[in-house]
């Protein structure tokens, strides 16, 4: 969001604003997920080198993420 509106004060819910503080409009969802595929883009144009325990972690926190989703 701060890319497309930088500083303004919102909050989101189930892909909807539920707050929206700022004189510009807030921007449609479309936009916030073509930004948010640039930036995925960018991401991974970037050839990074992640150390063992650096992967360990994410997978460690991937897990504990699955069993939130699943327990939900």
């Amino acid at each position: 969001m701060h890319m497309l509106r930088p500083g303004a004060r919102w909050e989101i819910s189930n892909n909807h604003f539920t707050l929206w503080e700022d004189p510009r409009p807030c921007p449609t969802w479309q936009e916030i997920e073509e930004t948010m595929d640039k930036i995925k883009a960018f991401e991974d144009s970037i050839k990074t080198i992640w150390l063992p325990e650096q992967i360990a972690e994410f997978e460690k926190q991937h897990v504990l993420m699955e069993k939130a989703i699943n327990a939900a």
